[in-house]
């Protein structure tokens, strides 16, 4: 004999079913948010240099230009790892000094070329943009964005 369900029989596996799946998503919901907290953005490492040098980032629209981290525009280059790429991401003297004399040396004035705007920054927001990209340069993005390996 064929068993039948029943409205109350097919309620409770909807509801049951459904409350299982709500708990998974909150704990893994949980778990993500715990880790990007406390393992990937280094937080604890956070300086006022470091806020306000994202504030310059934000005012000044650097994303509108530039990727960070895989986020913003791709007309000028990823700037989340550009001190490894300069060579400077263990000195912050010379993290300044670097991106002092690029944004003093924008527009380029090469035909053609794309150019960064000259912003006029004083040097103190130089300091905070600078500790901005060094702070995230320790990012742990696993490996994100991807980078062309040819």
């Amino acid at each position: 004999m064929r068993e039948v369900m029943t409205k109350s029989m097919a309620r409770n596996i909807f509801y049951g079913g459904s409350l299982f799946f709500l708990v998974i998503f909150l704990l893994l919901t949980y778990q993500s948010r715990r880790y990007i907290v406390t393992k990937s953005t280094n937080a604890e490492t956070l300086t006022a240099s470091v806020v306000a040098g994202k504030r310059v980032w934000e005012r000044k629209g650097c994303i509108d230009c530039h990727t960070i981290l895989g986020e913003g525009a791709y007309f000028a280059p990823e700037l989340g790892n550009v001190m490894t790429r300069w060579g400077v991401q263990d000195n912050p003297d010379d993290a300044f000094d670097t991106l002092k004399s690029w944004m003093e040396a924008q527009p380029s004035g090469i035909e053609g070329r794309r150019q960064m705007p000259q912003f006029n920054l004083t040097d103190e927001e130089i300091r905070n943009l600078s500790d901005f990209l060094l702070w995230t340069n320790t990012i742990d993005t696993q490996g994100w964005p991807p980078t062309d390996a040819g």
